[in-house]
């Protein structure tokens, strides 16, 4: 039998969704800096409104558009992610250090991987420049 499939089903949504939290906070630090270099500015202007997150997609902002809805996803993980995050890394560690007979240490490691990496990220938007960042996001 797959050793995926006899993960608890809680334990891979906690897996997927701390991959995908952490994979959405990557692609928007990549476009905030990919943006911010392009155009030459600086933190301060790309907070400004000038260079808005939502210039980015390709062929305007409607339903249409798969763009728009890839922009919607990260959007909605990227910012779900603050609220998740806490209750996700308790989750994680608490099954971690509970279940050392039922799950592998590769399983185990990726939770506690999983919940520091995203931890970590929310720690990281309260910092000045990763608060820029998030500004700019939810402009």
């Amino acid at each position: 039998m797959d050793a995926v499939a006899d993960l608890p089903r809680l334990v891979r949504t906690v897996l997927v969704t701390q991959l995908a939290v952490a994979a959405a906070f990557v692609v928007v630090a990549v476009l905030y800096v990919g943006r911010m270099v392009t155009a030459g500015v600086g933190p301060a202007e790309m907070v400004s409104g000038a260079y808005d997150p939502k210039d980015l997609v390709p062929f305007g902002l409607h339903a249409a558009n798969p763009f728009f809805w890839l922009y919607a996803v990260i959007s909605v993980v990227y910012l779900m992610g603050t609220a998740f995050t806490v209750p996700m890394a308790v989750y994680a560690v608490a099954v971690a250090a509970r279940s050392t007979d039922r799950l592998s240490r590769r399983t185990r490691t990726l939770l506690l991987v999983g919940a520091g990496t995203t931890t970590f990220l929310l720690l990281a938007r309260f910092t000045p420049p990763v608060a820029d960042m998030h500004r700019w996001w939810l402009d």
